[in-house]
């Protein structure tokens, strides 16, 4: 019996309040069908489409990581050539005098301009091997900065957008 008094009461408050239960249900349905199919239809696919960029910075950043390993290990391999090319500098030097103090005042002067001249080769030398490499490192940091940026922005570039690209990388690495 109390069941019956609850339920008159609950039908009574719905009434009093202008429930209709037909169009209540239908509208309930109506939003599980619109909630579900934005789910299935908006929902997901955003998941898919941030989890994919995700990935791409992950994947930009780890680059990024392996362009300044690079360019470590590049400037180490140029600090190495120009020390090399001054340990065969001094050593040339040494060398030089010690064929001077042997000779007269003459070939004392001859031995000396010569080792002057082979030093300023070999400084030409790495500075044209300093410049080459330097070269080349702008040529693949500009290469990496471009894919790195396609990868990133999901675009493909056009050569106009290359070029300011790899020329404002330039800019970077020379300051």
């Amino acid at each position: 019996m109390n069941h019956i008094l609850f339920a008159d009461m609950i039908s009574d408050t719905a009434r009093d309040f202008g429930v209709d239960w037909p169009h209540l249900i239908a509208q309930i349905i109506s939003f599980l069908i619109v909630s579900g199919a934005l789910v299935v239809l908006a929902y997901k696919p955003i998941l898919t489409v941030l989890d994919e960029r995700k990935k791409r910075i992950a994947e930009s950043l780890a680059n990024a990581e392996k362009i300044k390993q690079e360019l470590a290990r590049t400037e180490a391999a140029r600090q190495e050539v120009l020390n090399q090319a001054n340990l065969q500098a001094n050593k040339l030097i040494e060398e030089a005098r010690a064929a001077a103090a042997r000779v007269q005042e003459q070939e004392t002067q001859k031995a000396v301009a010569a080792a002057e001249q082979i030093i300023a080769r070999a400084r030409e030398a790495a500075a044209q091997d300093h410049a080459r490499m330097l070269a080349e490192l702008r040529r693949e940091v500009g290469r990496l900065v471009v894919e790195t940026t396609a990868k990133v922005t999901g675009k493909i570039l056009t050569v106009e957008d290359q070029r300011r690209l790899a020329e404002e990388a330039n800019r970077q690495l020379a300051a």
